[in-house]
């Protein structure tokens, strides 16, 4: 029993090696390890975060402007996915405590583009809120004009990342499940919210018809 226990302990290991061995050499082909590192890329990299998080309020903001009721739920929804998609990515990233690959392999592969960590590399936070974005409004707008350029961002910034060093390729990939389910999760739970708010609208409507009813053949 003692030498099963030790073979299965010896194969994980092997098989978390090999894994981890998958994820830098793809990395490595993503991330340019040269020194004309695109301006591109970096100003994705810097700059989505910043975008993602300013699209449900500019989203309030139009709807506000244009009293549109079903844009003013989008930019909600948007917002209310992407504060869960944040606790859960900081949750995974505080648990998990992955390093940077600039840290782990500093002394193995040259990244290009890498700077100081700020928090832990599991999931990409990046990605996470880009893809989270991209799902919310392409479920409230289901058209290709609105879901090409959401998710065309998204995918830039997943890119953007690897390209820069800051995640792995399975930072990155993580990154795109939280955030397509974070808010894939909050449009199903505002669509169940808003069925029983309906149900009960009608029931109380149905019951007002019928004491009407029972008031009028007396």
């Amino acid at each position: 029993m003692k030498f099963k226990l030790i073979v299965l302990v010896l194969c994980i290991q092997a098989s978390f090696v090999k894994a981890q061995n998958w994820d830098v050499n793809l990395l490595n082909k993503f991330n340019p390890n040269r020194g004309d590192e695109s301006s591109s890329w970096k100003f994705v990299s810097n700059h989505a975060i910043y975008m993602s998080a300013a699209t449900p309020l500019t989203l309030m903001a139009i709807g506000i402007a244009k009293h549109d009721q079903k844009l003013k739920q989008t930019a909600m929804n948007t917002g209310i996915a992407l504060l869960g998609n944040t606790a859960i990515t900081m949750m995974m990233k505080n648990t998990i405590q992955r390093q940077r690959p600039f840290v782990t392999w500093a002394d193995k592969i040259v990244l290009q583009g890498n700077t100081s960590p700020t928090d832990y590399s599991f999931p990409s936070g990046h990605t996470s809120t880009a893809f989270s974005v991209a799902t919310s409004i392409s479920l409230a707008y289901p058209k290709w004009y609105v879901i090409a350029p959401s998710f065309a961002f998204a995918g830039a910034t997943a890119y953007s990342r690897m390209y820069r060093g800051a995640h792995y390729p399975s930072d990155v990939l993580a990154g795109v499940l939280v955030g397509t389910g974070s808010a894939y999760l909050t449009h199903k739970l505002q669509k169940m919210m808003f069925n029983k708010r309906m149900d009960r609208r009608q029931k109380a409507l149905a019951l007002a018809m019928e004491q009407e009813g029972q008031y009028g053949m007396k």
